[in-house]
């Protein structure tokens, strides 16, 4: 427990993954006003890239732009400000993260003490989980031969426990995204493991925060609203209380929005069951959560609730399942995607039967997008008859000496196939390994998460309740149903409705969407059944979709299984997580009454499906 207890602190999140601007720590540092700067990092094919990294140098396996780019030109004025540091950037390779922070320190004469939790790692233990006969738990698969890396997600008291303990940065391996909010308020407030309610409220505050500029406006459907800041988007903070209330804004003359259909887009942003999402410090019910307006570029947030976790944490490996090859170019012409469609027809039928003759069997998987053709739209498309494409062919196999007669076989056809064949991008593609994810449960006993800071070592068990707490019984499904419409009715496209954003977990692609006007949301019901969002999204999704009510929120999250063609580079899709699917669902045409579109109406200016 903190020695001092504060009324209130405020966090800002200067990262969203790796490689987001370094203007969002510097803005934060500099104009925020901030108590905290945390800074995430991590995805999880992120861990199989820094895998490799430690492989061929065991200096690396971390951010390395977190020590480089934020810490080392910052770190005076995070001293001078008493601003204390949260990240996940350890990566794989913590130890050497804090190292090389260290001296980075050193060059720049500033003293900060640097925490680091480990306890994640199990890349050792590969051989013993393997014996334990673990599968996949989304679809069964056995475990892998090899792996590249298997990291549990740890939680927020081992970097409560490191900030008790006095550290300035505090530097974790995997831990759950919102973790690195959650630790800084479980110290400053004392909260203990049983404050689930507050560890819910914690962990939203962390959920919104974590992707950076997307809770200020960044990625938001209604995009002209925003558009004009977009060159100086500001990145969010979160003024929290000990009671687990908590306001967001943004730093004073910054670009972007922070209202309340901003923050819904990221809260519904990668969630499963809102009334279920498991995390390892507490099972949350963000079911009846409430948006509402605290002044300009200020939103409240409330009604977390909270209950035990589990008994487990989540784990994920990454292994390598052979390689993969693209290529794009762009056709030009009346027909542009029918001559596309043809020369990859040919381009395939060429590789295939060279490799064949090379004694290779065929491709195992095969990708082909018209791109400007809406492929993404599937049989929904309206371009078709579009005069400039991007054909865009990927490819997989087991052997990369396979993929290489197929990079060598694509800048012939510029010669051999369609007129205005151009536009090769980036030359010659090289195959790339596939990265596929496996996900499973491990008992929290066998983990033991620790921090070190200097020469102390503090062993930091997680809790595990003695009995767990029954789940919140879910909202009535049809409480706001309507009665079968009886009047005339006409269809307008779902954005005009709604709005929405759409996220990835693996192979699986959610999508939440929000009703605009609590009227809407009987029909926004009526239209997006389970089976109404897989038939539009047939092209796509291969396994079942599941809808949830999100009553707090007016509107739904859409769960869609197999959805992306295996998910991140495993994927062979130009959208492998699922970024543009919110978009391609907000043409759906929904029937509403006819009267809304007349005047005085609430869609008076709003298009039919004939105008779309």
């Amino acid at each position: 427990m903190a020695a001092t207890l504060r009324e209130s602190i405020r966090i800002g999140c200067g990262a969203g993954f790796w490689g987001d601007s370094p203007e969002g720590p510097r803005q934060l540092v500099r104009q925020g006003g901030i108590d905290y700067l945390v800074l995430d990092y991590l995805a999880e094919i992120t861990m199989s890239i820094l895998a490799r990294m430690k492989a061929k140098n065991p200096a690396l396996g971390y951010a390395t732009d977190f020590v480089s780019l934020v810490m080392k030109p910052l770190a005076r004025e995070i001293a001078e400000k008493r601003i204390r540091v949260v990240t996940n950037a350890g990566g794989v390779n913590p130890e050497a993260c804090r190292d090389a922070l260290l001296a980075a320190f050193r060059e720049v004469g500033v003293e900060l003490k640097v925490a680091i939790v480990t306890g994640d790692d199990l890349s050792g233990e590969a051989e013993r989980l393997r014996t334990q006969g673990i599968t996949e738990m989304f679809s069964g698969a056995p475990f892998p031969e090899r792996t590249a890396s298997i990291n549990a997600y740890l939680g927020a008291f081992p970097i409560a426990a490191a900030l008790a303990a006095g550290a300035d940065i505090v530097v974790t391996g995997r831990c759950v995204d919102s973790a690195v909010v959650l630790g800084p308020l479980i110290h400053e407030f004392g909260w203990a493991p049983e404050d689930y309610d507050k560890l819910s409220a914690g962990s939203l505050a962390g959920h919104i925060l974590e992707c950076g500029a997307q809770a200020t406006g960044g990625i938001v459907t209604d995009w002209r609203e925003v558009a004009g800041d977009w060159a100086d988007m500001g990145f969010p903070f979160a003024d929290c209380r000990a009671d687990g209330s908590f306001e967001i804004g943004k730093p004073e003359g910054t670009g972007g929005r922070v209202t309340p259909s901003t923050i819904a887009e990221q809260v519904v942003y990668e969630v499963g069951d809102p009334a279920a999402y498991m995390l390892p410090d507490v099972s949350c019910d963000w079911s009846q959560v409430r948006l509402e307006a605290a002044g300009l570029d200020r939103v409240r947030v409330s009604g977390a609730r909270g209950w035990a976790p589990s008994s487990s944490y989540k784990v994920s490996a990454t292994y390598a399942d052979g390689y993969r090859c693209a290529a794009t170019m762009m056709i030009v012409g009346d027909e542009a995607a029918e001559r596309a469609e043809a020369v990859a027809k040919a381009v395939l039928a060429r590789c295939g039967r060279l490799i064949g003759e090379a004694g290779f069997p065929d491709f195992a998987e095969i990708s082909v997008e018209t791109l400007g053709a809406e492929a993404s739209y599937g049989a929904q498309s309206r371009a078709r008859a579009t005069r400039e494409v991007v054909l865009k062919i990927g490819v997989r196999h087991p052997s990369k000496e396979a993929l290489q007669i197929f990079a060598r076989e694509i800048y012939p056809a510029a010669t051999a196939m369609a007129q205005s064949l151009t536009g090769f991008a980036g030359g010659r593609p090289e195959p790339q390994p596939v990265i596929r994810l496996f996900s499973f449960l491990i008992d929290k006993s066998e983990l033991q998460p620790t921090v070190s800071l200097g020469e102390t070592r503090l062993p930091v068990p997680a809790h595990i309740p003695a009995a767990a707490t029954s789940a919140p019984s879910p909202a009535s499904a049809n409480s706001d149903a309507p009665e079968t419409p009886t009047g005339e009715t006409v269809s307008v496209p779902l954005v005009a409705l709604a709005f929405g954003r759409s996220g990835d977990k693996g192979d699986i692609a959610n999508i939440g969407v929000i009703a605009r006007d609590a009227a809407f949301l009987p029909w926004l019901r009526r239209a997006l059944t389970p089976e109404a969002v897989g038939q539009h999204f047939a092209h796509h999704v291969q396994g079942k979709v599941e809808r949830f009510d999100w009553p707090g929120l007016r509107g739904f999250n859409l769960v869609m299984h197999r959805a992306l063609g295996g998910g991140g580079i495993a994927s062979l899709r130009h959208d492998p997580q699922g970024k543009a699917m919110a978009q391609v669902l907000m043409s759906l045409p929904v029937p509403v009454p006819a009267a809304w579109l007349a005047p005085g109406g609430p869609l008076q200016d709003s298009k039919t499906m004939d105008d779309a």
